[in-house]
């Protein structure tokens, strides 16, 4: 790859692996990288341990999701999953398992994937993407059971609820549904413009990332990112970030936050930011935390850059890994 190409690489997803070794990380070319954790993170590590131990093209289009099963890696691209073997990735083979494709209507243009969720309850794989809908397959036959209609825009982002048997979409159309994935119902949807405190009608509707723990969702995009109580469909705080956030997820009594610009926030539940940690690429998309692994624990960023940040303590980076 060509010096222009880097410099407008952007990285859209992250995995790790089951054993947490192993990072894969996908980008606006449609490629996949793989790094070791274990190699890069060791005292001894130079710049070539922070290079890919394997970078190989997925898709013809972005790669916006990327998401690990207890054997397998599975990325999104355009209309289009594929599943790679983590054990067959870890020998350098880049054969995909699988490829599966929802089934969309007729149209000229193949929808993107943006999004994709694992319900554990009954082994199903839930993506959501450019035709508005979220479809449900079933991974053990990899057939598409059921197709869940609501959005009026395409879907940016999904969260499971295990506990409650609900799935959660946000999208273009500046809703949060949450769905009971046994019936494929829309129980409830919360759109969020439409609250004062959450409205930002300058930056528009949209909603670009949602994420749960039990009664709690935290969502954003457009308008503010904010935290709410389900039970009571209520916002109870409103995190003064500039920009549209990206991605955000519980971590212990933080909430970390990444989107417009090169801060990942570290917020307080009641609403206050703790503080801003400067990243290496300008703008940021994804952030991953390794829970698969007690020895290489790191929280990584990436964004707008070939660069992915490393953080072994929240507070600073510790080194980059590059594509």
């Amino acid at each position: 790859m060509g010096p222009v190409e880097l410099l407008h690489m952007s990285v859209f997803s992250q995995s790790f692996s089951p054993c947490g070794r192993f990072l894969a990380a996908g980008n606006n070319y449609g490629e996949i990288a793989v790094f070791s954790l274990s190699s890069s993170l060791s005292p001894e590590a130079t710049e070539i341990n922070r290079k890919p131990i394997l970078t190989f093209t997925a898709h013809e289009g972005p790669v916006f999701s990327l998401l690990s099963t207890d054997t397998h890696l599975l990325s999104a691209g355009n209309g289009e999953i594929s599943a790679w073997s983590w054990t067959e990735l870890a020998k350098r083979n880049t054969k995909a398992v699988w490829i599966r494709r929802p089934q969309y209507k007729l149209s000229l243009e193949i929808p993107e994937i943006n999004a994709m969720v694992i319900n554990a309850r009954d082994n199903s794989l839930a993506v959501g993407g450019g035709d508005n809908n979220v479809h449900i397959m079933d991974l053990e036959s990899g057939i598409f059971k059921s197709v869940l209609q609501g959005h009026t825009d395409y879907i940016h982002c999904l969260s499971i609820r295990e506990r409650e048997g609900e799935l959660l979409s946000g999208g273009e159309d500046g809703a949060v549904r949450m769905w009971d994935v046994r019936t494929g119902q829309s129980v409830h949807c919360v759109e969020v413009y439409k609250y004062e405190q959450c409205a930002r009608p300058q930056h528009g509707k949209w909603i670009s990332c949602v994420t749960t723990d039990s009664d709690w969702m935290l969502c954003g995009g457009g308008p503010s990112l904010s935290l709410w109580h389900l039970r009571s469909l209520s916002p109870t705080s409103v995190f003064p970030l500039s920009g549209c956030q990206r991605q955000a997820m519980f971590y212990q009594d933080l909430i970390l936050a990444v989107g417009e610009g090169h801060f990942a926030s570290h917020c307080l539940l009641g609403g206050e930011v703790k503080s801003l940690i400067p990243c290496t690429p300008p703008s940021l998309n994804t952030l991953a935390l390794n829970t698969n692994s007690t020895e290489h624990r790191v929280l990584t960023v990436g964004g707008s850059s070939d660069q992915i940040d490393v953080f072994t303590n929240l507070s600073y980076r510790a080194f980059s890994l590059s594509f």
